[in-house]
């Protein structure tokens, strides 16, 4: 057994190798605080017949890690959550360009969380373990590689910020690289400016060498048997032949005046495969593969040489130049929202849908529960880009792709307090020619303000690409597939005017420098902001109201005490104004009470109800209220719902009363005033308060009386005998509901 250990941003991280699975070919134990991974690296000993390397890599979080029992049925981990898709998915982006592109030996990577201690998270970890137990494989990985995580707190830069730091960090930025540079970047911030994002990519870059540091010294200590891939070797003489008969057909496939195209593209490229596979079929048999690559070799070629030679990009644009935008707003008549998003041939459609709170999604993750209220899906149909294949569930890409979405427009989403929706964002890719994620952020974007939402501002995406051979390189905006297929990297950005609010970089080339970086980040910016002036021109604000069909909600706060008198016994009282006014009332245990439906005077009746349930009545208030009970010595009237006080008979009318029901009777409204409140809680209420003081009428200080509880006295009109007080009746021993 090795072990490796360092003190890294102020916790312990510890590599080990050599007591657990050991019958892997490598395997690491990775340890940062008390979160632990196991990571594997195992090859195949034979070929398989595909046209690309086919790394296979898992990551797997298992509930005893945090010390839980899996919800559901069966009561164990069952098919990988979302979380777990986009930590494969981080982990494989930095591996994939580092192994020899030739090769056609299966690779799988595994990666477990074996304890996870709520702070740490475990991600890093993994892509830190896949780079070790790689190299002790001994596969021919251009490794180590490191991997960090940097935070932006108080406006200082964070090394690996725990999840609770993550919570008021402005910045969350994941990454990978090797000792000269930069692999991979993934995360997101809040409207973060380039050149703060630059600084936080060289603190990262510098902490990603302490790690690499570190697999070095563990490396050291072991013996590694390597497994040799032969490089790739075509037949003899067939790349020459293939060149001579297609490199002129694929020059001029390639330029402008015929590449604009993509199917048209596509077609002639295919055409010069198969003319050459069969005019080489009798000299090179059984060879479809050698000669197919040998014509992808070429085309890589003249597409390189067009834009490093002459600056110019196979659809005819400038390096900088952004494709021709089209944005629409309310296209489906009765949707929340809707907007499509067309640049050049790529085209989103996305819908957004406003529900309650009862429509959050559950989240059960190592690091505990929680309710999500935003959420995008990426749907990318086959037919999108003319293929025909079956349909399944999301896949990878599609998980990753719309989390990317997701991750780009949640800092304009307004807060629960303002905006008390539940907010759902389905994106369906219509054309596919690049960059079709960050097309969903801009329509994304669109449908948001379309539905009423009020966003704090529009977002926009574009993809970079990147051409490099040597010193010579290009940055590329708003890439097409084409460009991202052949060229050397995919540079995702998304923000507002204000800054970054999201990012993603994947390498074909391995490392890139930071500083090529930095202007790749300078260019998306200015591409950024046309495309926000188009998309302005479309729609440059929320609309005012929300859609027609979208449901009404309100949100209140009422004392915490007041939460079981709006509930009732069982749930009577919540459930029978639910009934009523056709909405729906969710409580939570601070006492916010959010009211939903479709009608908004529903909306308005749910919400007047719980304000005067819970409202606390003041001396002088007036209320409408209704007879709920009489007795000889006055009427109850419930003023507030579930709420009576009495009105005595004294305070019925001027005039002497003989019978409460010659003034009220049950049921009747009737309009009263709050005139007392004992210490109790008991509500005195006056109905006579209310009524036009008669002529002359002088208003005489009552006598104590034992039955009159502190009631006010009786008047008389001026010249008229004074009657005696009509309080304490035998009646008032005894109160009758």
């Amino acid at each position: 057994m090795h072990k490796v250990v360092m003190d890294w941003a102020g916790r312990s991280l510890e590599i080990e190798t050599g007591r657990l699975a050991r019958q892997a070919a490598g395997s690491a134990l990775v340890r940062y605080g008390d979160t632990v991974i196991l990571a594997t690296a195992q090859n195949s000993k034979k070929e398989i017949d595909r046209d690309y390397l086919p790394l296979f890599v898992e990551y797997r979080e298992k509930f005893y890690a945090a010390g839980k029992i899996p919800g559901g049925f069966f009561k164990r981990e069952g098919r990988p959550q979302t979380k777990e898709v986009l930590s494969c998915r981080l982990i494989d982006r930095p591996v994939r360009p580092l192994l020899p592109d030739h090769m056609r030996h299966e690779v799988q990577v595994v990666v477990t969380v074996l304890s996870a201690d709520g702070e740490n998270d475990s991600d890093i970890l993994g892509i830190i373990g896949a780079s070790t137990a790689l190299c002790l494989s001994g596969v021919p990985f251009e490794g180590p590689i490191g991997a960090v995580r940097v935070g932006l707190i108080d406006d200082e830069l964070v090394i690996n910020p725990t999840f609770e730091q993550l919570e008021s960090s402005k910045l969350n930025l994941v990454v990978a690289g090797t000792d000269d540079a930069v692999v991979m970047v993934e995360g997101g911030a809040l409207e973060l400016p380039e050149d703060v994002m630059q600084r936080a990519l060289e603190l990262g870059h510098g902490a990603i060498r302490e790690v690499i540091a570190l697999q070095k010294d563990l490396l050291s200590r072991v013996e590694i048997v390597p497994f040799v891939v032969p490089p790739k070797v075509f037949p003899e003489g067939l790349e020459e032949r293939v060149r001579s008969m297609a490199t002129d057909r694929i020059r001029d496939a390639v330029q402008p005046a015929d590449g604009s195209d993509k199917h048209k593209r596509s077609d002639v490229i295919a055409a010069i495969r198969e003319d050459a596979r069969a005019a080489l079929a009798e000299e090179f048999p059984e060879q479809e593969g050698a000669i197919s690559d040998v014509v992808k070799k070429i085309e890589k070629e003249e597409m390189r040489k067009l834009i490093l030679d002459r600056s110019v990009r196979s659809d005819g644009r400038s390096l900088d130049q952004v494709r021709p935008i089209t944005c629409e707003t309310s296209v489906l008549p009765r949707t929340h929202g809707s907007a499509v998003f067309t640049r050049g041939e790529t085209q989103a459609l996305v819908v957004a849908t406003l529900g309650s709170s009862s429509d959050e999604q559950k989240i059960d993750a190592l690091e505990g529960e929680s309710w999500k209220s935003y959420m995008l899906h990426y749907n990318f149909p086959p037919f999108s880009v003319g293929e025909v294949r079956p349909f399944r569930g999301p896949g990878r890409r599609e998980i990753g792709h719309g989390a990317l979405a997701e991750r780009s427009i949640q800092p304009v989403i307004p807060t629960d307090d303002v905006f008390p929706y539940t907010i759902r964002l389905v994106s369906d890719i219509l054309e596919s020619n690049g960059s079709s994620s960050m097309a969903t952020v801009c329509a994304g974007s669109l449908a948001l303000m379309d539905a009423g939402a009020p966003i704090k501002s529009a977002v926009a995406g574009v993809a970079m690409g990147l051409v490099k051979e040597g010193d010579r390189y290009a940055i590329l905006t708003d890439i097409l597939g084409v460009e991202d297929y052949l060229g050397d990297m995919d540079f995702k950005l998304a923000g507002t005017r204000e800054g970054i609010t999201a990012f993603q970089l994947d390498s074909k080339i391995g490392a890139i420098p930071t500083q090529l970086l930095s202007e790749a980040l300078t260019q998306a910016k200015k591409a950024r902001l046309h495309i926000l002036d188009e998309m302005d021109a479309s729609l440059a604000e929320p609309r005012p109201d929300l859609s027609a069909y979208a449901p009404r909600i309100v949100m209140i706060q009422v004392p915490t005490e007041k939460i079981g008198e709006i509930i009732g016994p069982g749930g009577r009282v919540i459930r029978k104004l639910q009934e009523e006014t056709e909405s729906s009332i969710d409580i939570n245990d601070e006492g916010i009470v959010k009211i939903s439906g479709q009608s908004q005077e529903g909306v308005d009746r749910a919400r007047e109800t719980i304000e005067l349930m819970t409202k606390e009545p003041k001396i002088g208030e007036i209320y409408e209220g209704v007879v709920r009970s009489i007795t000889d010595f006055g009427a109850f009237i419930e003023f507030l719902p579930n709420r009576d006080g009495l009105v005595h008979i004294s305070e019925l009318e001027y005039h002497r009363v003989r019978s409460v029901e010659d003034v009220v009777k049950m049921g009747e409204s009737v309009k009263v005033k709050v005139i007392g409140i004992d210490d109790s809680g008991k509500v005195r209420l006056s109905r006579r308060a209310l009524l036009p003081k008669p002529e002359g009428y002088v208003e005489e200080e009552r006598r104590p009386s034992g039955g009159d509880r502190g009631g006010r006295g009786r008047g008389r009109p001026s010249g008229r005998p004074g009657g005696r007080p009509a309080a304490g009746r035998s009646g008032e021993k005894s109160r009758r509901r």
